[in-house]
């Protein structure tokens, strides 16, 4: 039940969620269709989305960290692979051990720690290697590819579960390096033990089966963000985030808004404040520039976002829909969170992530539903 005293109110669409999941998997063919849930899935509250998606049928989660990968174990229960994706350092490889947590080795130094916790636990340890193909960020570049092919009892005591790397353009199915990385990763996998293998993330899947391998790694597309920039977007938008009008207002030329006074009314207009702001995670950077949805009537920011409250000019929507109480939808509601990323000059990753804890959140669908 929603409590009286929230102003900003994000809904987030299990079934939407776990029907991306589906889409995904389907056009994963023979592959198996993972899900990333690091960042407490995307912003959206990894101990909702990880539960839909597992009763959709995912078995295979990644996270960032051994910390993200304890508390999902938690949340899970032992049945689903979980893997960290920022890999183990001598401080966490007995949590990962502990909470089964499989960790991506991206360095010979991080296959010294995994292999030393396996002679301390007597037994083999799985893992996954990333090789890096190209992005330069974390994985095993080449030249450590090649000491493990000359050195192969460096992996003495771990099970190589998974070979990975990652897209840096898939999002630009153009771009030349899409096929840089496609070979190279098949170079240097090609080096080591025989795995099964795993390149695609979202966008990554929508270049072709040839991508797919064994294994495919989306994460925000499941969020409603779409792989697919240069088309229309094939995955269900699945947040909403909405805030509470607090205050409606009546200006006339000259009068400004907000801070700066960046905002001059040219005629008279009706400017509503909502209990939305930057602190709760709506970029500062949108001030002028977004726009939200009164009753199916678009409405745009007027002056700039300030910690706890936005304005909007509301001057176009019909007599009655803007009155305190009422609820602009600003994420979602036909506003995608692509556009709202495209208005603050990031991504919609970004967007997602940023989204505050005091934000009242709201979950329909889903297995608990």
């Amino acid at each position: 039940m929603l409590p009286d005293s929230a102003t900003a109110i994000l809904t987030v669409d299990l079934n939407a969620l776990a029907g991306n999941w589906r889409l995904l998997a389907t056009r994963a063919g023979a592959a198996e269709c993972a899900a990333v849930v690091k960042a407490d899935a995307y912003g959206v509250g990894a101990s909702r989305a990880a539960p839909a998606l597992a009763a959709a049928g995912c078995r295979t989660f990644f996270v960032a960290t051994a910390e993200e990968g304890a508390n999902l174990r938690h949340v899970l229960g032992p049945d689903p692979n979980i893997l960290a994706l920022n890999g183990p350092t001598e401080a966490v490889a007995a949590d990962l051990l502990a909470h089964g947590v499989m960790p991506v080795l991206n360095s010979l130094g991080q296959i010294e720690v995994w292999a030393a916790a396996a002679r301390v636990a007597g037994t083999p340890l799985a893992a996954a290697l990333h090789v890096d193909t190209g992005m330069n960020r974390l994985g095993l570049p080449p030249a450590e590819v090649a000491v493990l092919a000359r050195e192969p009892q460096r992996l003495d005591g771990i099970l190589v579960a998974l070979v990975l790397s990652h897209f840096a353009c898939a999002d630009e199915p153009a771009h030349p390096k899409n096929q840089d990385q496609i070979v190279s990763f098949l170079r240097l996998k090609g080096a080591l033990a025989a795995a099964p293998a795993s390149l695609a993330n979202s966008a990554g899947i929508f270049l072709g089966a040839h991508t797919h391998f064994d294994l495919v790694r989306p994460g925000a597309a499941l969020y409603g963000i779409n792989p697919t920039p240069a088309e229309a977007n094939p995955m269900a938008q699945v947040v909403h985030l909405q805030g509470k009008i607090l205050q409606v207002r009546q200006i006339d030329s000259p009068e400004s808004v907000g801070y700066g006074a960046d905002f001059l009314a040219e005629s008279p207009r009706r400017i509503a404040t909502v209990a939305v702001g930057y602190a709760d995670g709506y970029h500062r950077s949108l001030g002028g520039r977004g726009a939200g949805m009164l009753n199916g009537f678009r409405v745009p920011l007027a002056g700039r976002v300030s910690m706890d409250l936005l304005t909007l000019d509301v001057t176009d929507a019909p007599p009655g829909h803007a009155e305190p109480g009422a609820w602009i939808s600003l994420i979602g509601g036909g506003v995608s969170v692509d556009e709202v990323a495209a208005a603050a000059g990031t991504i919609g990753y970004e967007i997602l992530t940023s989204l505050g804890q005091r934000i009242h959140r709201v979950y329909t669908g889903g297995p608990n539903a």
